[in-house]
């Protein structure tokens, strides 16, 4: 199951990484950022190793786990692909989802797999992943770290059938319009983005956060100040074809979100970062952006002007 932090471990978790030995620095603060200083300490969550690793942040989900979390479609989507369709799974971890599914075992023949890409910010192959690797044809297995999503291009990276991210991006990112942005970027028409969120206020329920005292996990803030949810505000996404599945019974509860690409105009309506606490995963808060005025009509007089004035 998926579990949130303890808001009270979170302080004594913060002091112990600050004193760990990154090497190269992964910091995002930029200077004037009001969310610097968290997003720092979110890097060092992300770069510990070993005893140090945060408690919550978990790096093994198997394929299993991603079946019983994601979207209910996703099973089948998963197993209809061939050979020439392509998987990116984001927040990959250890890969341990991609290495099921290229097993014995993995919902499909193996002459059938699917060319996946898995995409990490650090580099946490294990053996198996590498002997894995070996026994692939060489191109249908990659694996790419280092480097966050948006630091992608189309070029570079090519475009996918399925997106996965298992509490990986999604749920991290400090700009969620952006990465939903270049997700679809990445996606071909008819594609779909399978993910999900922790402890989010629910299109159809009227449930309180799930800790007492707290606030959601990921909340939307609308331009007149009401609360949003991110439901509704996937689901005004151009060009997006959105279904969103409550499940109460994880702890805490969970929505899966199924996001098909129809249509090569997508548009994602901006969200503001207003709020970000380092955690596994991070809290967060958006307000949903004030859509740009449009240009003034110009008044038929000044057009007969300008055009009095062509030779």
């Amino acid at each position: 199951m998926i579990f949130r932090g303890n808001p009270a471990i979170r302080v004594v978790a913060f002091l112990a990484c600050q004193v760990l030995c990154l090497g190269t620095s992964h910091s995002q603060v930029t200077e004037g950022n009001p969310l610097g200083e968290e997003i720092s300490r979110q890097d060092h969550i992300y770069w510990s190793y070993g005893g140090q690793t945060r408690e919550g942040y978990t790096v093994d989900r198997g394929l299993a786990e991603y079946g019983s979390v994601l979207a209910f479609e996703f099973h089948r989507a998963l197993e209809s692909l061939g050979p020439k369709d392509r998987w990116l799974d984001i927040g990959a971890g250890e890969g341990q989802a991609i290495l099921d599914y290229f097993g014995p075992e993995g919902w499909a023949q193996r002459g059938r797999k699917a060319q996946v890409v898995a995409l990490s910010i650090e580099d946490r192959r294990t053996l198996r992943w590498q002997q894995t690797a070996a026994t692939v044809e060489s191109g249908r297995l990659r694996y790419l770290y280092n480097r966050r999503l948006r630091e992608y291009s189309v070029e570079e990276l090519g475009r996918f059938q399925i997106i996965t991210d298992v509490i990986g991006g999604f749920s991290y990112t400090e700009d969620l319009s952006q990465f939903v942005e270049k997700v679809l970027g990445f996606l071909e028409v008819n594609g779909s983005f399978y993910t999900v969120l922790q402890d989010v206020r629910s299109e159809i329920e009227t449930r309180k956060p799930h800790y007492a005292g707290a606030s959601y996990l990921t909340e939307i803030t609308n331009t007149d100040g009401s609360e949003g949810k991110i439901c509704t505000w996937l689901k005004s996404i151009s060009c997006a074809a959105v279904t969103c599945e409550p499940r109460t019974n994880w702890v805490p509860p969970i929505e899966a979100y199924a996001i098909r690409k129809v249509c090569d105009n997508v548009v994602v309506p901006p969200l503001t970062p207003t709020h970000y606490q380092a955690g596994t995963p991070p809290e967060r808060s958006f307000r949903l952006a004030s859509p740009k005025p449009s240009p003034a009509p110009q008044r038929p007089e000044a057009v007969k002007v300008e055009a009095s004035k062509k030779p």
